[in-house]
């Protein structure tokens, strides 16, 4: 048995540290003016599309998604945040806060995703991390959290007032993905125009800069727009088209309305997001021991063209059963098994199996059975 753990335990540390290849997708026809730039399927993270993705360069106001983000999971957004004088005197794009003025941390997210509030950012910063430094120590935290190797944050609005500042298209992707996870986020990010008022009564208007949403793709979702002297244009967009969510990234891009538009319905004509295995119980096993007492723990989906969809392969892998009776005396392993997804030869998921373990129902005594059927005729409860 001693021998049976420690073979499970190295078998799930395996798994873990698997790095499933996203598998070379269809070829982009088209080219982009960015010089970095990536586009990813949202649920699976497939990369359908990259070029220099994970070259580091200025990322300008992009960076704000992670200022969103920190603030939406802070919890706080109903509270009510002093402007400070540092906050007012920001530089850049505004919303023209005004020092000792309160208003709720909400609706200085919705200043800084729809109008890019460079005094937004500030004003979040200082709320939620308790100062810049405090908060940009958060930025970088999160950062790290969520795999983003190649980024550094020195603010929270994308200026270029420091040189440690920076990301690449793969990892402000990878942080899209993450922030799209939450309602707050996509609700944000999605609308068109805000209306914020301050404690004092004053009256704002955010009407959001992104074009893709607002003005020109249907499909569109949210997103966040940027642009300093030195970053150049700089974009993060999604959209949603028949059930596949995508996640586009440009930075340093002349043309990047074109360049997003051209990438989401390129994709959206190429891929549909594929069940390549179902949650639930296992059909088509053979063997007697397992047929019909495996179960798959959650669907797995990917996005496949046309033709990949005759190159997916499904590999069902599964333990020996011992001998003897230890199993059904101790329970089975867990995993006792995995499907393992490859996309042509390289592995693109890997879904853990459970053994269905039957019920084990008592047999009760007859005089208990005679007893019980006695009291539920007569209306009276056992058992207490």
């Amino acid at each position: 048995m001693r021998k049976l753990i420690t073979s499970l335990f190295i078998f799930i540390l395996l798994l873990s540290n698997i790095s499933f290849s996203t598998s070379e997708a269809a070829s982009y026809p088209g080219g982009v003016s960015a010089k970095g730039a990536i586009l990813m399927e949202q649920e699976s993270g497939r990369i359908l599309y990259e070029k220099e993705a994970n070259i580091q360069m200025r990322i300008a106001s992009i960076t704000k998604i992670m200022t969103a983000l920190l603030a939406i999971e802070s919890g706080e957004l109903d509270d009510w945040v002093t402007v400070s004088n540092n906050a007012e005197g920001t530089e850049g794009s505004s919303i023209y806060l005004t020092a000792g003025e309160k208003i709720k941390l909400k609706d200085l997210v919705y200043g800084l995703m729809l109008r890019s509030g460079n005094d937004s950012a500030v004003a979040i910063a200082e709320h939620v991390g308790g100062s810049l430094e405090g908060f940009v120590f958060m930025m970088n935290e999160k950062a790290e959290e969520l795999g983003m190797t190649n980024t550094a944050f020195a603010n929270p609005h994308g200026l270029d007032d420091h040189e440690e500042h920076y990301s690449t298209a793969y990892d402000m992707a990878i942080l899209t993905q993450y922030a799209m996870k939450s309602e707050s986020y996509r609700e944000v990010a999605s609308t068109k125009s805000y209306r914020s008022v301050s404690k004092e009564e004053r009256y704002r208007v955010f009407n959001n800069k992104n074009r893709l949403l607002t003005q020109l793709y249907k499909n569109s979702t949210g997103g966040k727009t940027g642009y300093t002297k030195r970053a150049k244009r700089t974009l993060v967009s999604t959209a949603e088209k028949d059930g596949v969510e995508l996640i586009a990234v440009t930075i340093n891009a002349p043309s990047d309305w074109h360049d997003h538009m051209n990438l989401f319905e390129w994709a959206f004509n190429t891929f549909d997001v594929t069940t390549i295995v179902k949650e639930g119980t296992v059909q088509g096993i053979e063997d007697e021991y397992y047929k019909d007492k495996i179960s798959a723990e959650y669907t797995f989906e990917y996005p496949l063209s046309k033709e990949e969809k005759e190159n997916v392969q499904s590999k069902l892998v599964l333990y020996e059963p011992p001998s003897d009776q230890r199993w059904e005396r101790d329970g089975h392993p867990y995993p006792i098994g995995t499907v393992q997804v490859e996309l042509n030869n390289s592995i693109v998921g890997i879904v853990p199996l459970r053994f269905i373990e039957e019920e084990i129902i008592e047999e009760k005594p007859f005089w208990r059975k005679w007893i019980d059927q006695l009291f539920m005729t007569t209306g009276v409860k056992t058992g207490g």
